[in-house]
């Protein structure tokens, strides 16, 4: 115990870094600083055809270049963004559990007709080991990202969350996700320009789970974002392509613990969610004002 008691000391005495912001134990989740600037948005063909050569390397075919997975990024080309602050990470089961124990708020979770229903290729089972019981996170996850979260469910966490005195929160938009996730020169991942999947929690090396956050200190951001790549997709406030009398969608960013390759988990690819869908592979991560 009097060891337990000292290491917490220990701890606690240490300062953040200057550029991370936290409002204090439970308070609020930790924010980077993303200063205000130019920065470099989007792909050109050549970082396009390279997430394509992963894929099909990763994959063995190259379905992802024959359903154009990549074309519809944004064109290269420079972005001014006024400073914000991001969370350090995605919003994890035990910071979203603050939530739940203060509202009605729904806990994650979804149910087996409606899992059916969006046509996914992961068995219902997959989501057991995700979905919450008596309103709690499921043992030993507090600190993974929190998932079965549709837009709607993160949205009204950051709203509960914008009434505890610690600032204003809300979903970052892309651009504000991908100049935290890549920082401002332009490289296809949040650590250069090669892909490395010891620096990721994806299909390459990974679990095949979600994991603690903030684990793959060489996957970091110039700006110090952590699991901009793989482990979930995070929702954004951005809205993607709808087709005339369909659900609205989201963009999502980032890749998941299911995907390989990994040409998705580069900042500049982007792809859209129904704004009611729970999925294992998505959470989110925030922005304070």
């Amino acid at each position: 115990m009097q060891f337990v008691q000292a290491l917490l000391a220990m701890l606690i005495s240490v300062p953040a870094p200057a550029h991370i912001a936290s409002a204090g134990p439970g308070a609020a989740p930790e924010t980077i600083a993303i200063p205000a600037g130019d920065f470099i948005a989007g792909s050109d063909q050549a970082e396009r055809d390279a997430a394509y050569n992963l894929d099909q390397a990763a994959y063995g075919h190259d379905r992802t270049r024959k359903w154009g997975w990549y074309d519809d990024e944004r064109p290269r080309r420079g972005h001014y963004l006024p400073a914000f602050a991001i969370t350090r990470t995605a919003i994890t089961n035990r910071q979203y559990a603050a939530f739940i124990a203060a509202t009605v708020h729904p806990a994650p979770d979804v149910s087996r007709d409606v899992w059916r229903g969006y046509g996914l290729i992961h068995p219902y089972k997959s989501t057991r080991r995700h979905a919450w019981r008596d309103r709690r996170p499921p043992p030993g996850r507090a600190e993974h990202p929190v998932v079965l979260v549709s837009h709607r469910d993160a949205v009204a966490y950051a709203t509960w969350l914008s009434g505890q005195g610690a600032g204003t929160w809300r979903l970052p938009n892309e651009l504000e996700w991908e100049k935290a996730a890549r920082g401002s020169d332009g490289r296809r991942f949040p650590w250069g320009n090669d892909y490395n999947a010891r620096y990721l929690n994806s299909h390459d090396t990974g679990p095949f789970d979600t994991l603690p956050v903030g684990r793959f200190a060489g996957g970091a951001s110039p700006f110090g974002l952590m699991d901009a790549a793989g482990q979930v997709f995070e929702w954004t406030a951005t809205l993607g392509k709808t087709k005339t009398g369909a659900k609205q969608r989201y963009l999502v960013k980032g890749g998941s613990w299911d995907d390989k390759g990994c040409g998705i988990c580069r900042p500049a690819a982007r792809h859209s969610r129904p704004v009611a869908l729970k999925h294992i592979l998505i959470g989110f991560r925030l922005v304070r004002e």
